[in-house]
């Protein structure tokens, strides 16, 4: 199968932030995995993508500037068919303003909306590489989104992200009229760091009790530090994508300070938080080789046992990132995942699931 450029960008909808990331081209070096253990149908576009990202460099500071550069997954082109602003948006007491991308906003309406944090591993990945993904979601659901482009480690920690992400979710509520949203509908919506964020702000809006939060839809988020320092992963978790060496780094940089320690800063680590009651009902999924695969799981189960609705997708021979290649593969694995995550969201929002 041929794949030409058009394609690649059409199904990267995951891999704005995943783009950097070195690791599918050095699992040879780090043993690789059988290739029964991975989906059939990610087989081949796996060793495509390898290819493709045989000279990315690893994840550490020296190269970040590198790995921030742009590049063809981050780099789509938004849609004419569907509406787009950027603002420039005040930030939290002693924080500077936000710049955020508003989608698909109409005043006079009252339609949900989304909250959208980006991934990248907390060191990567920018808001405006989501705005086309973001449009197209939109358009399926009819929905407004929000898009933070919230500050990076290690230039800045957990606490001014965290800050960054409640200062756009306070605008969107505040500003829901002319927007054309239903305040009671915002959800949260984010993909691995991007998710770990999303699962911060669920629990700051929880505890200040400004803005309601009626959904959060986490996508292989981000969520533990102790995963691949001081816990030890099963041995084919994070063989493929985002690696044990990549999570201690990006966690390092987020927290400034060494993962893993005795106790973690309040709402940096989502998985160290000890009370999750009250929190608004989540859909977590995650593929089996993902090295966040457990923390996910046992996120999930906490989440079940605290009261919280949850619906949470274990897809098998997965791993980080595996929608996007799947997508790009138009493989049924990417369409019957989006739209599992879609339907999800509109259950939230009091629509028909399709």
């Amino acid at each position: 199968m041929e794949f030409n450029r058009r394609e690649w960008l059409a199904g990267s909808v995951a891999l704005a932030g995943l783009a950097a990331v070195p690791s599918y081209a050095q699992a040879e070096a780090l043993g690789g995995l059988p290739e029964h253990m991975i989906h059939p149908e990610l087989r081949d576009i796996t060793r495509r993508f390898q290819k493709m990202t045989a000279n990315r460099p690893g994840f550490n500071r020296a190269n970040l500037p590198q790995l921030r550069a742009p590049n063809p997954f981050s780099n789509q082109p938004p849609l004419d068919s569907v509406p787009l602003e950027k603002r420039l948006i005040p930030g939290g007491k002693s924080q500077p303003d936000v710049v955020v991308f508003v989608i698909n906003a109409r005043a006079g309406t009252s339609r949900p909306a989304i909250l959208h944090t980006h991934g990248g591993g907390y060191v990567t990945g920018s808001a405006e590489s989501s705005v086309r993904q973001l449009q197209q979601l939109c358009a399926r659901l009819d929905c407004v989104a929000v898009s933070v482009e919230y500050r990076l480690a290690p230039e800045t920690t957990y606490a001014g992200s965290i800050e960054d992400n409640y200062a756009g979710l306070k605008w969107l509520h505040a500003n829901a009229t002319e927007l054309g949203v239903d305040p009671a509908r915002i959800a949260l919506l984010g993909e691995s760091a991007g998710g770990g964020h999303a699962a911060m702000l669920a629990l700051v809006a929880r505890d200040r009790g400004e803005v309601p939060v009626c959904f959060q839809c986490l996508i292989y988020p981000m969520l533990d530090d102790r995963t691949g320092t001081t816990r030890k992963m099963p041995p084919w978790a994070g063989k493929l994508a985002w690696t044990p060496e990549d999570n201690h780094f990006g966690w390092e940089s987020f927290l400034g300070a060494k993962p893993g320690r005795a106790s973690a800063p309040k709402y940096a680590v989502p998985a160290r938080m000890p009370d999750l009651k009250g929190l608004p009902p989540a859909f977590i999924g995650v593929g089996t080789l993902d090295l966040f695969c457990d923390e996910n799981i046992e996120y999930a189960r906490r989440l079940t046992a605290s009261g919280v609705g949850t619906e949470l997708i274990v897809v098998p021979g997965a791993f980080h990132g595996f929608d996007g290649l799947a997508l790009i593969a138009k493989a049924r694995l990417g369409t019957w995942f989006e739209q599992t995550k879609l339907n999800a969201l509109r259950r939230a929002f009091g629509m028909a699931a399709e």
